[in-house]
């Protein structure tokens, strides 16, 4: 076994390595960036070294400087996560060659794997299931329609090389094909560095199941089950489970068995995912092979008990499976939210800065710890005061969650992301609470389109429906109940002036453009951590224990706990008492019956006319601006472009118009709303 490895990685999974590595007893070596002097995978190894200034492309893609750090340090081993050089064949050789280790399959497999035209050649030999298509690169965009037509619609045109949502179009007629094949292959070519382009069949109300494979160096192969990961947006995973909710036990022992036949074909060892799409029918195809450890490898995890990072390392290391494919366990269903920095009512715009607040839920499992059963574990390579770089991806932590089925496995999910406090950025956690409680995914009737479907016009406030809004008010109520059993202890008070508290209120919810709701509740039986509310016919008794100022609320209410978030003073109005639960979110006042009246004479002060400037949607890098001072622009037309964790935003001018002065400079990083450019 190896006395210390390095992880050619950052963020989350440099952490999760750390941890199992730590229970092996192996040090580690963490490499990092400029902007990762201070990260908490930095933190958690025993060693680090510094490996170029913050782009990827001068630090983490650079395979060079990483293998150079494992000579320095001793390491004799290299684990590279996912992402980077994870699976690049170039990568895994040079460490090869220099006598160390590389903690996943041999450069040859992951050369046979990586091309997506050459894969499918193998895995046809392999006898594994294709999507109906045409196998080779497609040089026009004739052919292109002319096998779109052999095959029948729809097709999806897909680029060689390509991967994460990129040259990827779907065809459902002749132009479509014809266009389609033009812009794969551009994107492709840009991306990639790789034009090659085919085409095949495209499964409707397709599901993206994978199997989980674990190889060794003396012959075994295993499938560890499979993953349902169709819930996306823009081909990017939002939640995955496991078992899936919609194959039988024939198709996961067929598709099983020939995932193993193509990792055996390809002499595969390590820990390695192949990606099927299966249709509505319950016939599956193969789809592309990860030969690399996934992000949702945890669900895996949980249900197995088995901790995939320490048998890559062991694998690696020489050592053979101690256990054959009838003793792999499937128990319970376990559930993984990507958290992720973005603002989903902006149209998921990335959101970067520093973590001001950043409270995970209590956790009963944890990674390295894979045989411990039901309850939440949360992977993140982030910490309080830490900051989200625009340089890298947006992902803030995965929040998992092991249940006794897979309604055990909602509900506990769903009280997880009601404890999961995150504050300085903006999250997508309103978004995962609403897709918890969407009766299709709480069904299990859902496919890859299931997002584009349901928000196929982004994601809205109305779009979270809390079962019982009467009960935000209710805790609005004991948060100012709170504060004020606290002023009424205040002593020096003047005797027969003392703070009342009353009984008679108003809950205000303050809307958008001043539309105000207005709501009379009755307040009883208040004390310290205690308050009865009256609503209408409903009646709410809450008590709880948590200490004024604290975000997170936990406590009962009518006898049944709950977990929500409570802040005064954290929205636009410091009065307000802001209330988040199951996603819903509200900014309330409670107000005196006089008080309410005269809060509903005061005028609404609209927010200045910004119409005339184009204003930076998020934080980021301003790498482009495309206008001038007195250019005539039309409506659609390219004004400037922000970069921010890896992806490039271009903003379009909304109407014609001259430009007035450009307020920004190129290469300037800007802040939310920033103004760019003004128009005369």
């Amino acid at each position: 076994m190896f006395s210390k490895i390095l992880i050619a990685n950052r963020g989350e999974i440099a952490c999760r390595v750390i941890k199992t590595a730590r229970k092996m007893g192996i040090r580690t070596v963490a490499v990092y960036s400029e902007a990762d002097k201070e990260a908490r995978h930095v933190q958690l190894a025993d060693e680090a070294v510094c490996i170029g200034p913050a782009a990827s492309r001068d630090s983490y893609l650079r395979a060079d400087t990483i293998i150079a750090a494992c000579k320095q340090t001793g390491a004799q081993a290299v684990h590279p996560g996912y992402g980077f050089l994870s699976e690049n064949e170039g990568f895994a050789k040079q460490v090869e060659d220099e006598g160390i280790v590389f903690i996943g399959p041999k450069h040859a497999s992951i050369a046979a794997m990586g091309d997506k035209i050459a894969s499918k050649r193998l895995a046809l030999q392999a006898g594994v299931n294709c999507i109906p298509g045409v196998n080779e690169a497609i040089d026009t965009p004739e052919q292109a329609v002319q096998i779109a037509q052999g095959i029948g619609y729809p097709v999806m045109i897909k680029a060689s090389a390509g991967g994460g949502g990129k040259g990827l179009r779907v065809a459902f007629n002749d132009r479509e094909a014809a266009e389609g094949f033009a812009s794969c292959r551009n994107e492709a070519r840009n991306s990639f560095g790789d034009d090659r382009v085919f085409i095949e069949k495209f499964v409707e109300e397709p599901r993206h199941i994978e199997i989980q494979l674990l190889a060794d160096a003396h012959g075994h192969c295993l499938y560890l089950n499979e993953r349902e990961c169709s819930i996306q947006r823009r081909h990017q995973k939002v939640i995955e489970e496991a078992p899936s909710p919609f194959i039988s036990d024939a198709t996961r022992q067929a598709m099983g068995a020939q995932a193993v036949a193509l990792a055996q074909a390809v002499n595969y060892q390590s820990a390695g995912t192949v990606e099927f799409v299966v249709g509505k029918d319950q016939r599956f195809y193969f789809l592309e092979m990860n030969t690399r450890l996934q992000v949702e490898h945890p669900v895996t995890e949980c249900i197995t008990g088995l901790d995939l990072v320490e048998w890559m390392i062991r694998v690696a290391a020489g050592e053979p499976l101690p256990f054959t494919q009838a003793q792999v366990p499937r128990k319970g269903w376990a559930m993984e939210c990507r958290i992720n920095a973005e603002d989903p009512l902006r149209n998921f715009l990335p959101s970067t800065g520093r973590l001001v607040r950043f409270q995970t839920p209590p956790e009963t499992l944890f990674a390295a710890q894979a045989s411990s059963h039901w309850g939440v574990r949360v992977d993140t390579g982030v910490q309080e005061g830490g900051d989200i770089s625009m340089h890298y991806d947006s992902m803030i932590a995965k929040l998992i969650v092991h249940g006794k089925d897979r309604a055990d496995a909602i509900a506990r999910m769903r009280e997880a992301l009601n404890a999961f406090v995150v504050r300085g950025v903006s999250s997508n956690i309103p978004f995962q609470a609403a897709l918890l409680a969407q009766p299709r995914f709480v069904a299990g009737d859902f496919n890859t389109g299931f997002i584009a479907e349901h928000y196929s016009q982004g994601f809205k406030v109305e779009d979270v429906r809390h079962e019982d809004r009467h009960f935000l008010l209710a805790l609005a109520a004991y948060e100012y109940s709170q504060y004020r059993v606290r002023a009424k202890a205040i002593s020096g008070q003047m005797e027969g002036h003392e703070l009342q508290i009353g009984e008679h209120f108003v809950a205000v919810v303050l809307g958008p453009a001043g539309q105000h709701s207005r709501t009379e509740l009755l307040l009883t039986e208040v004390r310290a951590g205690h308050c009865a509310v009256q609503i209408g016919e409903r009646h709410y008794r809450i008590s709880g224990d948590t200490p004024l100022g604290a975000i997170r609320l936990q406590g009962q209410v009518n006898g049944q706990p709950f977990v929500a978030q409570v802040e005064r003073g954290a929205g636009k109005n410091p009065l307000a008492v802001r209330v988040a639960h199951l996603g819903a979110q509200v900014e309330v006042l409670i107000l005196t019956p006089r008080s309410a009246e005269l809060h509903a004479l005061m005028p609404y002060k609209a927010p200045p006319d910004m119409s005339r400037f184009v204003l930076s949607p998020m934080p980021g890098l301003l790498v482009q601006v495309a206008v001038k001072p007195g250019q005539k622009v039309q409506a659609g037309e390219r004004v400037a472009v922000i970069e921010a964790m890896k992806m490039e935003n271009v903003l379009l001018a909304s109407a014609d118009g001259v430009v007035k002065s450009v307020l920004a400079s190129t290469g300037e990083s800007l802040t939310v709303d920033q103004m760019i450019v003004e128009f005369e």
